[in-house]
């Protein structure tokens, strides 16, 4: 499957969607939105995993805003821009509230509406050219994706402030160590890195995967007890819709399962040396 917008492929579990218009930095229109709200949909009723990326050197550079202008610049229409947040708000659900894990792979912009998607996914590989920034202060705007909630709650209330109202452009690497980025790959090396993960998550139990999506982000705004009173329900979700756990533990103390590893060498002791 592909559109004018949207390209799609999935195999072996393993859906790609790429954001689809490289002439405009993969900026988002709703034509867009909702090629990638179908997508997303379809992922999750046909993989394990989910790969989102930009095609061409950039993520996605946010709104279309000379989409935007066309409805604000009209009092007639200006309430269409209400209503296309709205709709973005549930667009980026599809992603956020995915029963499947989505993976962000960036390159080079990933600012405004592009940030909001890539913090709906649920990890972010960025490769040394990403660079990240919520430039709506200065358009006259506001986050409309659910930015509000995903980005400050993954960023931090006071560096979101911070980027809004200054205008600050983060890095790949600032990206990493205010724990925006997840995984930071070499240059040209983020969807490869995310297909990499892709293939690890996928040789998961699904009903566990669906747990680990669906349930912290859910978990976490409840009270400490309450929390813990839902943990145990997820629990009980888990073991009672797969048969793979049994075997998986058996696995692990008959040693057939596969080792845990360690840390790549010199990964602790780069960061331990300031890196």
């Amino acid at each position: 499957m592909s559109s004018a917008m949207v390209t799609y492929e999935c195999a072996d579990g393993i859906a790609e969607i790429g954001l689809n218009r490289p002439d405009k930095r993969n900026a988002l229109s709703q034509e867009l939105l909702d090629s990638l709200a179908d997508a997303a949909e379809r992922a999750a009723s046909e993989a394990r995993v989910a790969i989102l990326h930009g095609t061409g050197p950039n993520f996605c550079a946010g709104l279309d805003l000379a989409e935007t202008l066309s409805w604000v610049s009209d009092p007639a229409t200006r309430h269409r821009h209400i209503r296309a947040s709205e709709r973005s708000r549930r667009r980026f659900d599809e992603i956020g509230r995915s029963p499947i894990p989505f993976i962000a792979a960036i390159t080079g912009a990933c600012v405004g509406g592009g940030f909001e998607i890539a913090a709906a996914c649920h990890l972010r590989v960025a490769d040394t050219t990403a660079f990240f920034a919520l430039p709506e202060g200065q358009r006259g705007i506001y986050v409309g994706g659910g930015g509000s909630v995903r980005i400050s709650r993954l960023a931090g209330v006071s560096l979101m402030t911070d980027m809004m109202l200054t205008g600050r452009v983060l890095t790949a690497e600032d990206g990493e160590r205010f724990g925006i980025v997840t995984y930071l790959a070499d240059r040209g090396g983020a969807l490869e890195k995310a297909r990499e993960l892709a293939k690890q998550i996928g040789e998961n139990e699904e009903a566990v995967n669906w747990a680990v999506v669906s349930a912290l982000p859910r978990l976490r705004d409840l009270s400490y007890d309450d929390g813990l009173f839902a943990e145990s329900l997820v629990i009980d979700s888990v073991m009672s819709r797969t048969d793979g756990s049994t075997e998986r533990l058996k696995q692990f103390l008959e040693k057939r399962a596969k080792p845990l590893g360690t840390p790549a060498a010199g990964e602790l002791s780069d960061k331990h040396e300031g890196r």
